[in-house]
């Protein structure tokens, strides 16, 4: 564990060399990655699969669906990280318990070593509370999987590999730098600052509070799509995406939305396409998103021609999503 006076030397350090650079579109042809440092796949695979309602078995989709990215499984040591953001009875705001108890069965049929669900929640200290009353903590006990608060784990300084922001280096927990594969497992929303918060935007919650606070202003303070960028560029393991996209949030995402049914789950290695797949499938463009435009350029793959599309085909899934004012150019642009 890192001694406090550790950590608030090398935090204040990067705050004081704050510019608040922006990920907007003034500084859209900026390069602050190095190109070599992230070779990209030719295609990526996305796999997009039907899933009604979470009170049907879900365990083979979900199994299917991992099949279909081509990640690989067998032997590894896996850590699930949901959305778990505030206790909603409605079942709305955080992924879903039913999901991620049938991702931990699958991952296990798959051949897992072992697998763990973490989370960081940004909002309420009391992750016990919080397990309890979203119902995650019940779905763990059924399938005995053990459970992560990523917000106290022990951290390891990790120097940044893009500069999008003015940190320089994160503190991240060590459960999750030791994991042979990371699953992101957010929930399909828009979002009130970022336009939409998926699998590349689930990561915040892997910026443990015990170093950056909650609601972790730390990165908002950097800009919220500069700190999506430099957290998933900074992660070198192997990544699979489960997005759970059965119950949507649109509009004032991601915590005062209303429900989206979409009856879908989205999966893919590449978070960056299994993002821009999502997007669309919200009817949103995902070259408006400035992020994942700026992600596109060295993460991953978002344009459709380097994508390839497996399981149901997303656009006669897509319903059009919700959004504030602020991001009605988003939409996509029918011709």
């Amino acid at each position: 564990m890192l001694e406090r006076r550790t950590f608030l030397k090398g935090a204040l350090g990067g705050l004081v060399a704050v510019s608040a650079p922006g990920c907007g579109r003034s500084a859209r042809d900026e390069v602050r990655y190095d190109p070599a440092a992230f070779p990209r796949p030719e295609r990526s695979r996305v796999a997009v699969l039907r899933a009604e309602a979470y009170d049907r078995p879900l365990e083979t989709t979900i199994r299917h669906g991992i099949e279909l990215s081509g990640a690989e499984v067998r032997g590894r040591r896996v850590v699930i990280k949901p959305n778990l953001v505030e206790f909603d009875p409605a079942g709305v705001i955080n992924t879903h318990p039913a999901v991620i108890a049938a991702t931990v069965v699958a991952l296990r049929t798959l051949g897992a070593r072992e697998v763990l669900v973490a989370e960081g929640p940004g909002h309420r200290r009391d992750t016990e509370y919080l397990l309890e009353a979203s119902g995650l903590l019940g779905a763990l006990h059924d399938v005995e999987a053990r459970y992560v608060d990523l917000n106290v784990d022990a951290v390891r300084p990790v120097a940044l590999r893009s500069r999008y922001t003015a940190l320089g280096q994160l503190y991240l927990p060590a459960t999750v730098l030791d994991a042979d594969l990371l699953v992101s497992m957010p929930k399909l929303k828009t979002h009130h600052w970022a336009g939409v918060t998926l699998s590349m935007k689930n990561m915040f919650g892997i910026v443990p509070g015990s170093c950056y606070g909650w609601p972790k202003n730390v990165l908002h303070w950097h800009g919220i799509g500069n700190s999506i960028l430099d957290i998933n560029a900074a992660l070198a393991m192997p990544r699979l995406a489960v997005v759970d996209g059965i119950v949507g949030m649109e509009g004032n995402g991601p915590i005062q939305g209303v429900a989206k049914p979409m009856g879908v789950l989205v999966f893919g290695t590449d978070w960056v396409s299994v993002d821009a797949t999502c997007a669309r499938l919200m009817e949103l463009d995902p070259s408006r998103v400035e992020y994942l435009r700026q992600a596109g350029l060295f993460l991953g793959n978002a344009d459709e021609t380097h994508i390839v599309q497996v399981g149901e085909p997303p656009g006669p899934l897509a319903r059009p999503f919700a959004v504030l004012d602020a991001f009605a150019d988003l939409r996509l642009q029918r011709t």
